[in-house]
């Protein structure tokens, strides 16, 4: 069986090549920095770096991200350190698992990459209250983040405790280890302003107390414009090339350079073009730029119930260039890779000096690193959304519109942000059956027969329960020990309220500053609302009908994640707080101050029913009636893993609302009945333009999230799932799916620059010839084969992949010389050229666009 066709039977060596060149790193004694870059044993350094939560990732993971992040050129791994998830009790620390930080680090060094350490402790990132442990809250007297002694006294413990640990492990540079950097507080200038003067004695104390903890790297402060000497402020943003430090004497650093954006329940899914994504990179550089980190750069998943918010989804896929499962995100893994090393290549010019600025014309700039050596490094910047030729150096160059195009030696285009060469990747979700056999179609519904199941009590069914004059805000009840809270109220209908009318109706309104509600009266579900990204507050105004006698209201709030950002953010309440009243003939009657009685969490939580070496096995119910669609409900079946190795993910059409459990390790909060907003979405997007969060949107109309991420080291043999489902569904819909990539597609022009690796590294080329465009397509496995082309045109193709369309011109040989190439081996190389296709339409600049398979 052939492996690789002619055009690229060097593809082997290009890759052992291009692996080398990003294994450069050897970590030093001594990081400091200058006004040009961070400076490793007295040598400035060009670094690129991207950020991976360890805990958003599992242990099994992490080697695979870590070297999937390197294979692309990254130099630095950056990540948060997340308090709440250290120390949930105060004193109380854990470091196992996926918390386990000096793994994670040492993994890092293991691959050859610098790890840059963003402690905080606040870390906003979508997490749960910011990162903060809850207990902080009931401290006496404290106050977040400001120059307040209590909390000043729990941040530089946890702080020292975290750079201790670190020094004990020998993890620091000066230390021989991979940190190069550290990072202290996070995006305060944002909103110190609220703080009034506090804030800036609580930024001197931030930055003496970590400079105090000696870690032998620098300190860095983001989006803090006054942070102090020797504090590095830094940037971030979706775009950073005019961003400039407080001083002449530190360099442009940006910290987070959003790959995409995060996605909540009830929203649509945001995403980012690589080529606006590359364009603000090699703006940055362009602009003096020496260190730049992608947030994220895989983004993973939000386990248990790690989101913030209000309303963040489980999945924190960011559309970044590793996706939540850990593929390879094409065409922005590949995209980004070849500039990284053009940047690279660039790294004598870009450290020797300062760039010289030169107007092109309106919108249109170069800017020029050059050496006395003879180094030289030029940018050119189209700014405006149409395309441009121009003048640089006596020649002429074509710029499209919102690119840049590199230039290493000042004279040749080697790369431009708006002209793809990597090739894109499908990605498809193959459903199982019951047997874990793939099929083509979601069959694998989860029969009734498997499943048990236990009633969740409504209202109050705890001896912990307690009462209460009035409405009681919730995060201040619960602690977050649960997502839930239980109000509840009973009172007697006599003939001495003759405005409440047995059997007639009654409005009953409820208030809360949210996140959503369940109402029950006597028992039964009478409806629900929820809040949404926006704002988390609720109300609900339900017509019921009371009995004569007694009559019990019972309330089930719920949090969708704690508030993660804003000035005194953790003051953000939740729950009823009112006012709660009843209304019947022209007279209201407001519960609000009377008696409650109130239960923090489920039963079925005390029990520990997610645990599967729990004793509650015989409260199990096997009816041959399962109950379906009804409020809360605990179901359990037993499950056999999927085969194989890939991705894996729960899809829980059919179900509305609640957590999952998988061999007792929650995979975090589902909703699928929360649906995206029907409008917003475009089957395109042009990255031409400054982008936004709300610029690019998919899956309008749809589930924002629909399918949840098992990972692998959560399953074995035989599984347990359990399922907690709080507003009503049919667990018999659910159903299981691996992740696969689907097909590899390429659409290059004749106007593009020729491979990276070819023009870095001649003695790959196939051909002594002068090198042009190209398409390059590579199978996923190292097992696999392409075994199909399913579409190539060469002349005017159009669409995307999976939906490629012939244009008004396309060759007639185009599909059998893409075949001949392609068919049966693992990569292949298609010129894009008339020599090759020959010419359908003079005149006009032609594209190859191919659609192929893989197969083991």
């Amino acid at each position: 069986m052939k492996r690789c066709h002619h055009l690229c039977r060097l593809l082997p060596l290009w890759l052992s090549l291009v692996i080398l060149s990003f294994s450069h790193i050897s970590y030093g004694d001594n990081v400091t920095y200058d006004h040009r870059a961070l400076v490793i044993n007295g040598v400035r350094r060009v670094l690129i770096s991207g950020s991976i939560h360890y805990p958003r990732s599992t242990p099994e993971m992490w080697p695979d991200l870590i070297q999937k992040a390197k294979n692309g050129g990254l130099d630095v791994v950056e990540t948060y350190i997340f308090w709440n998830l250290h120390e949930p009790v105060q004193g109380q620390y854990d470091f196992e698992g996926r918390k386990d930080i000096v793994k994670f680090v040492k993994t890092v060094a293991e691959a050859g990459l610098y790890v840059h350490l963003r402690i905080g402790p606040y870390v906003c990132a979508e997490w749960n209250y910011g990162g903060f442990p809850l207990w902080l809250h009931f401290i006496p007297g404290i106050k977040f983040r400001t120059d307040n002694e209590p909390f000043k006294t729990e941040m530089q413990r946890f702080t020292a405790k975290i750079v201790d640990l670190m020094k004990q492990e020998n993890l620091y540079a000066s230390q021989g280890g991979p940190i190069i950097l550290s990072q202290i507080e996070n995006e305060y200038g944002l909103i110190d302003s609220a703080y009034g003067a506090a804030a800036q004695r609580y930024i001197q104390w931030s930055a003496s107390m970590a400079l105090s903890l000696d870690t032998g790297v620098p300190w860095v402060m983001c989006q803090q414009s006054d942070a102090p000497d020797p504090i590095i402020n830094t940037c971030n943003g979706f775009y950073c090339d005019e961003f400039s430090p407080n001083s002449s004497n530190k360099p442009k650093m940006w910290t987070e350079n959003y790959s995409g954006w995060f996605l909540s329940f009830g929203g649509s899914a945001p995403y980012r073009p690589p080529q606006d994504l590359a364009f603000a990179v090699a703006r940055f550089f362009q602009r003096g730029g020496t260190f730049q980190n992608y947030y994220m750069y895989q983004g993973g998943t939000n386990f248990g119930r790690t989101t913030g918010g209000p309303f963040i989804a489980t999945s924190y896929d960011y559309d970044a260039p590793i996706d939540e499962y850990g593929l390879l995100n094409q065409p922005k893994w590949g995209h980004l890779r070849d500039l990284h090393k053009v940047i690279k290549q660039c790294e004598p010019a870009l450290i020797a000096t300062d760039p010289a600025y030169t107007s092109l014309g309106q919108n249109l700039e170069a800017h020029v690193y050059k050496t006395s050596s003879g180094a030289c490094a030029a940018f050119l910047a189209n700014i405006n959304t149409q395309d441009a030729t121009v003048k640089f150096n006596g020649k002429t160059y074509k710029l499209p519109g919102w690119s840049v195009s590199i230039l290493p030696d000042c004279e040749n285009v080697v790369y431009n942000t708006a002209q793809i060469n990597s090739q894109e990747t499908t990605s498809e979700m193959r459903y199982l059956n019951s047997s874990s056999e793939g099929t083509d179609q979601p069959l694998s519904r989860l029969s009734s027969s498997g499943w048990s199941y236990i009633k969740e009590p409504v209202g109050i069914s705890k001896a912990d329960a307690f009462t209460r004059n009035g409405l009681v805000e919730q995060i201040n009840t619960t602690a977050d020990a649960s997502d839930y809270l239980w109000y509840s109220i009973s009172f007697n209908i006599t003939m001495g309220e003759p405005w409440l009318i047995s059997g007639a109706q009654t409005l009953l309104h409820v208030e809360s500053l949210g996140h959503v509600l369940r109402v029950f009266v006597n028992g039964f579900y009478i409806g629900g609302v929820m809040g949404n990204a926006r704002s988390a507050k609720i109300s609900l105004s339900k017509l019921i009908i009371l009995n004569k006698g007694k009559n019990t209201i019972d309330l089930l709030s719920a949090t969708v994640g704690l508030q993660n950002f804003g000035a005194f953010f953790d003051l953000s309440g939740a729950g009823v707080t009112g006012p709660v009243t009843l209304s019947a003939n022209s007279v209201t009657f407001d519960l609000s101050p009377y008696v409650w009685t109130y239960q923090t969490g489920l039963k079925g939580e005390d029990m520990s029913l997610f645990d599967v070496s729990d004793d509650s096995a015989s409260l199990w119910l096997s009816d041959s009636t399962l109950p379906t669609n009804v409020p809360l409900v605990w179901y359990k079946m037993q499950f056999k893993a999927p085969a194989g190795n890939d991705p894996v993910a729960i899809d829980f059409t059919g179900m509305g609302k609640g957590e999952a459990w998988i061999n007792g390790q929650s995979i975090g909060r589902f909703w699928p009945t929360y649906t995206a907003p029907l409008s917003g979405c475009s089957n395109s997007c042009n990255y031409k333009g400054t982008y936004s969060s709300s610029k690019c949107l998919k899956n309008c109309g749809k589930p924002s999230q629909q399918l949840y991420h098992v990972p692998r080291s959560f399953l074995k043999g035989a599984n347990t799932m359990v399922v907690f489902e709080e507003e009503g569904g049919d667990p018999t819909k659910i159903s299981f799916a691996t992740r696969h990539t689907g097909s590899l597609c390429a659409h290059v022009s004749e106007m593009h620059p020729a491979p990276v690796n070819f023009v870095l590294y001649p003695e790959l080329a196939v051909s002594k010839q002068k090198l042009g465009p190209m398409v390059h397509l590579t199978c996923p496995g190292p097992d696999q084969l392409i075994n199909e082309v399913k579409f190539a045109s060469f002349g005017t193709p159009q669409g995307t992949c999976g939906s490629y369309s012939h244009g008004k011109c396309s060759s007639t040989n185009a599909l059998s010389v893409v075949q001949q190439a392609c068919v049966g081996t693992s990569s292949c190389s298609v010129p894009v050229s008339i020599k090759a296709f020959g010419d359908p339409c003079r005149g006009v600049t032609k594209s190859l666009a191919i659609e192929a398979t893989c197969s083991s």
